[in-house]
């Protein structure tokens, strides 16, 4: 898919959201509606006090206008003035059978009640996905390498592949050899699971057989990675050539993203589901194209607990693409990264991406982790990495030269034991703030 020349903001908004702008108005309208005649007790008054009380009289640019952004902090606060799951519900809460809960990559955890109409919302969604990247319902055998958490994460997938005819096969409990036999064993055709744990999984393949297993695509979500060039590389060269599949999306949110057939690095919003824009993270105004901004989202099909104008806290390079035939609002590169991971270093931005673009570079290098400090109220960092055996001695000082080639300047490097990093097989944690 190629890149479209189109500047409007009203209209990419609205095409990045649902393909026509009268079919994004409709769902709004809807959503809008429901919100008030239930009411939701934490929307409705923000919608009357808006000037968004007349559902029908409700247009994009109205709503971009006028309804004021949804943060993290404002529905945690929420979730505590009204626990366990806030105010923010359309119907009774008995109607809410499904449960997750975020990550708590930022923050405490949020909770997250679905009702059946919601779920089933998510699920279509992923069917999206899945058929997006060449899945044959009936044919594919799809691995699930996560553990089944309280997470969102692939229980939507899971559940997707299984109703449109695949198998889905859980890979909760075990270990990465219990993993790699189980693929090979029920002959699974596509895995789902994180970069990081694709590029271990596929480590430890290629040290037991060397062979990809006939594995024919990953699909990777939770992580940027996996519109990194240097990351997918790695992960394709461990599989033996499969098609690495970007995807992303939001516990709060849902599945959000897919990566369109023939544009691979790159992320489109799923058309029908959110109402997208991307904005400045300052001044909160819509940025152009080809230019960075914040990811803002709402929900078009996850009613009964929705988010309006949610500031996701993911960055994005804003590009509009041609998805069968619509101006489809999307991501040059996928998510660069997370608003509050970002670091300013010596005046030059540092996203967690662009450091396991670097790093990637480097099969001998078994984990990382990058450590944040302040010294004189300025940022600095320092990046430590364990060595694998038989790594040449230098190699710690090839990761530095790297660097300052990658960011122009000198980011001081430490190779340590082998073993003593952290490793996860859901979202790796590598930066953390002393």
């Amino acid at each position: 898919m190629e890149p479209v020349g189109r500047t409007n903001q009203a209209g990419a908004i609205a095409m990045g959201a649902a393909g026509e702008t009268g079919s994004t108005e409709a769902a709004l309208c809807a959503l809008v509606g429901e919100l008030l005649e239930a009411p939701n007790a934490f929307y409705a008054p923000r919608l009357e006090a808006a000037g968004l009380g007349d559902a029908g009289a409700v247009t994009v640019e109205s709503f971009v206008g006028n309804c004021p952004f949804t943060t993290k902090a404002e529905i945690s606060a929420d979730q505590l003035a009204h626990p366990p799951f806030g105010s923010n519900l359309t119907r009774p809460i008995d109607h809410f059978p499904r449960v997750c809960q975020t990550s708590g990559t930022t923050g405490d955890p949020l909770s997250w009640p679905d009702t059946e109409r919601n779920w089933s919302a998510m699920l279509d969604a992923w069917e999206m996905i899945y058929r997006a990247a060449g899945i044959r319902p009936g044919r594919d055998r799809i691995y699930f390498a996560f553990s089944f958490g309280p997470f969102l994460g692939f229980w939507t997938a899971f559940e997707a592949a299984a109703r449109m005819g695949c198998m889905a096969i859980p890979g909760g409990g075990l270990g990465s050899a219990g993993r790699l036999a189980a693929m090979e064993r029920l002959g699974a055709t596509t895995l789902c699971c994180t970069p990081t744990y694709a590029i271990r999984l596929g480590e430890h393949l290629r040290e037991q057989k060397g062979a990809g297993l006939g594995v024919a695509r990953l699909i990777v979500a939770g992580e940027p990675g996996g519109s990194v060039r240097e990351v997918r590389g790695r992960i394709r060269e461990l599989w033996g050539g499969a098609e690495v599949i970007d995807h992303h999306g939001m516990t709060e949110v849902g599945p959000a993203s897919f990566e369109p057939p023939g544009s691979p690095g790159n992320l489109c919003l799923l058309p029908g589901f959110h109402l997208g824009e991307v904005v400045d993270a300052k001044t909160g105004r819509e940025v152009g194209e080809g230019e960075e901004g914040e990811l803002v989202l709402t929900t078009l099909r996850r009613n009964d607990s929705p988010l309006l104008r949610y500031r996701t806290g993911d960055l994005v390079r804003k590009r509009m693409f041609d998805v069968g035939g619509e101006a489809t609002l999307g991501f040059e590169g996928g998510i660069l990264g997370r608003a509050d991971d970002m670091v300013v270093v010596r005046g030059v931005n540092i996203y967690p991406s662009a450091v396991d673009a670097v790093l990637a570079r480097f099969p001998e290098i078994g984990e990382y982790q990058v450590q944040v400090t302040s010294e004189r109220a300025m940022a600095e960092l320092l990046l430590k990495v364990e060595l694998k055996p038989g790594a040449a001695a230098d190699t710690a000082g090839g990761v530095a030269a790297a660097l300052q080639e990658a960011f122009s300047m000198r980011l001081p490097v430490e190779a340590v034991a082998a073993g003593s990093l952290p490793r996860s097989e859901f979202k790796a944690r590598r930066w953390v703030t002393r």
